[in-house]
């Protein structure tokens, strides 16, 4: 597995040294009305502060490569974002898709009403089935569960499912429900999924304090739109 998977420093380690928290954080833009100019800012800050990732639409995938070459910044997008609601079919277009543009990177949503209606066979399916998709392409798939919108019972079942689907990454939430990541939610995802599968808690996560909280709970890799901040806060220039 790739240090993007299995990078998991200490908050301890992290308060020492901010480059450890910037290699966690998938820097993200997923506004509807963000611009060329705000996705090139945002890859300038990504390329200086050494951050995983840029997570971005899937019409910015093209810009992020050409802008990133060469940087090691990876570029992430999003599949059925932001409701998990499309079909299986038009999820494995969009994948398709985002790795001919050359995605590093896959956060699919799950499709929550499919897993409330006890239909475990379609929400496996379509994580199995873009899981290998995105191996194949030599790319990751992060499976966004919306917990806000979950039962502890679902929260449980889908990581179990993601397991078993051989998927890369549980995540917590897309930003756009109700609330996002909870250090509860973190620890129980990381509890089920065990060592080898990465957790990413995304959503609502803003100071330094937050992040701390939520590498402690047991999440490797952070998705926040308030980045630089962050990072600041804990020593960087």
């Amino acid at each position: 597995m790739s240090e993007s998977i299995t990078l998991h420093p200490t908050a301890e380690a992290i308060r020492q040294d901010w480059r450890l928290a910037a290699r966690l954080i998938d820097h993200t833009l997923l506004k509807p009305d963000a611009t060329r100019v705000q996705v090139s800012k945002l890859c300038a800050e990504a390329a200086e502060y050494g951050f995983c990732s840029v997570m971005v639409n899937p019409s910015n995938i093209a810009q992020c490569k050409a802008e990133l070459a060469g940087s090691g910044v990876l570029v992430g997008t999003v599949i059925g974002f932001p409701l998990g609601a499309t079909t299986s079919t038009a999820k494995l277009a969009e994948a398709v898709d985002a790795l001919r543009l050359g995605a590093d990177e896959l956060d699919m949503v799950i499709n929550v009403g499919a897993l409330k209606s006890g239909d475990r066979d379609l929400v496996q399916m379509e994580m199995q089935s873009l899981a290998r998709m995105a191996h194949r392409g030599g790319a990751i798939l992060k499976t966004i569960i919306e917990a806000c919108l979950l039962t502890t019972e679902e929260k449980i079942l889908v990581c179990q499912l993601a397991a078993a689907a051989e998927v890369d990454f549980v995540k917590t939430s897309t930003g756009f429900a109700a609330s996002g990541a909870t250090v509860g939610d973190v620890s129980l995802m990381r509890g089920v999924v065990g060592p080898k599968i990465g957790v990413k808690a995304a959503g609502g996560i803003r100071i330094s304090a937050d992040l701390l909280a939520m590498v402690a709970a047991g999440a490797n890799r952070i998705g926040a739109s308030a980045s630089v901040a962050m990072v600041r806060e804990l020593g960087a220039k």
